[in-house]
């Protein structure tokens, strides 16, 4: 059986994400390492990394085609602290279809990688 461990967001620029993610999850990073260059949070047994290469040039030119999810029970009330934080908003928060019980809102980060909040997946049921 697999899980997912982790997630890696790769920049020129790891320090603006660094930073930025610091706002969206309200805490430094869990885990730094050479010499800064490596930071990330661990959220309930997956982890978030960020990290430099030297390959990425600019910003994401295609930025849905891979999308990570932020669960929370208030989408709403987080969508409101991240978009007062500076993230850009991709959609406002909305239900995916009628009768949906589950609310979904996207942002852009400043490496325009998009992520979205989520309510439970257990909501779905």
């Amino acid at each position: 059986m697999l899980k997912i461990n982790s997630i890696i967001l790769s920049s020129a620029d790891p320090s603006a994400l660094v930073d930025f993610y610091n706002k969206v999850f309200e805490r430094e990073p869990d885990m730094k390492g050479g010499q800064g260059q490596f930071s990330g949070w661990e959220e309930n047994g997956t982890f978030l990394g960020i990290g430099p290469d030297d390959r990425i040039v600019g910003k994401n030119q295609e930025p849905s085609r891979v999308m990570f999810n932020l669960e929370t029970d208030d989408v709403e009330g987080e969508f409101a602290r991240i978009k007062a934080r500076g993230a850009e908003v991709i959609a406002e928060p909305y239900s995916p279809s009628d009768g949906a019980k589950i609310r979904l809102a996207t942002f852009s980060d400043p490496d325009n990688n998009y992520f979205q909040l989520v309510s439970p997946m257990s909501k779905m049921k």
